[in-house]
């Protein structure tokens, strides 16, 4: 009797980096990328990250920056795909949490609709990393009962968000992805009833020596980042807690960094 021949297909790891520091890659991430054989990585992951790979490993770049992807989506999915039935373990490293605004579902159900093996590596998301490396308790039991991450644009590109929901007193928000909005989102707020005077932070990518951090009430917020020049990735946290705010918070592989403050 013929033996039933069976595909072979490899195993695709969705591995966060976390905001960029490599020192707060977890164990399991730091294992995976000292033995990759090919590597799918965003732009978010920080160049320190990626010397941690073997000389000989295939790096390919499939970054999405806010009006141009280098792949889009559906490509990224494919190629993921075409890689693993090649028969060879797949890493695709994303910056912070590939669960938290990574697209990470979206690859994983992907894969699984292929028949390719999927395991979820978790990294530290962006908002934790701003919140320990500027010194933000993004939770503090005066100043914030609840904690929102939301996104500051839908799939579709508008910043139709929940305004009434987001512009509650004494919560902290934290909006990724929302730089280019950041003018709407602060409007939005103030129109639904949040007071101008709320203090809010917009952090320049974070955890690395790059970090530059904007502190400002959101009536200030916008035109404060406007003239500082920060650009992406930055985060925006906006709440009663950024009122702790103080630059000699942030951590000291930071202080090197411009800080502007107006509140």
């Amino acid at each position: 009797m013929r033996a039933i021949e069976r595909e072979v297909f490899g195993k695709v790891y969705l591995v966060g980096a976390g905001p960029g520091d490599p020192e707060l890659l977890t164990l399991r991430a730091a294992r995976l990328l000292a033995r990759a054989e090919v590597v799918v990585y965003d732009h978010l992951v920080g160049p320190g990250i990626l010397d941690l790979l073997p000389a000989g490993a295939r790096r390919v770049y499939a970054g999405k920056e806010a009006g141009h992807h280098a792949l889009p989506q559906e490509e990224t999915n494919r190629l993921l795909i075409e890689l693993a039935r090649e028969g060879i373990s797949v890493i695709r490293l994303k910056g912070g949490d590939p669960f938290i605004f990574g697209r990470g579902g979206e690859e994983m159900e992907a894969l699984e609709a292929a028949g390719i093996a999927c395991e979820i590596v978790p990294g530290i998301t962006s908002a934790a990393g701003v919140g320990a490396y500027a010194g933000i308790p993004l939770t503090h039991r005066d100043h914030a009962r609840t904690l929102i991450f939301t996104t500051g644009h839908l799939k579709d590109g508008s910043p139709d968000l929940d305004w009434p929901a987001l512009a509650r007193p004494q919560q902290t928000v934290v909006i990724y992805m929302g730089l280019g909005a950041l003018a709407i989102i602060c409007q939005r707020l103030i129109e639904h009833g949040l007071d101008p005077a709320t203090p809010g932070v917009v952090v320049q990518s974070a955890s690395t020596s790059a970090q530059r951090t904007v502190h400002a009430s959101i009536a200030e917020l916008p035109d404060a980042v406007r003239d500082a020049g920060l650009k992406s990735p930055s985060l925006i946290v906006i709440g009663p807690v950024t009122g702790l705010y103080r630059p000699e918070r942030e951590r000291e592989c930071c202080i090197a960094a411009r800080v502007v403050s107006v509140v």
